[in-house]
């Protein structure tokens, strides 16, 4: 049996901006050794995803966090509006 899991907007804003500071984290690590990486700027997505952990009651609630964030990497989430109801604990 598969569950769906609603996301509240805060909800999937903080997953999505875990996504992407860790898509820029991956990109800046897997660039080729022969190539000087440029300087990489992490604060901008760091602060975004804190802003968005905390706006969604999810800092310090990795489990949570991680939850949402593998509903969203497995297409499991319902896609469709957000919970009316208050996030998760």
């Amino acid at each position: 049996m598969t569950t769906t899991v609603v996301m509240t907007s805060h909800e999937r804003s903080a997953a999505q901006a875990y996504l992407r500071l860790l898509s820029t984290v991956r990109a800046a690590l897997d660039a080729p050794p022969d190539r000087p990486q440029a300087p990489l700027a992490l604060e901008g997505v760091i602060a975004e995803a804190d802003e968005a952990l905390a706006q969604a009651g999810l800092a310090g609630n990795e489990a949570a966090l991680f939850t949402l964030v593998g509903s969203l990497h497995t297409g499991g989430h319902t896609g469709g509006a957000p919970s009316s109801g208050p996030p998760r604990p």
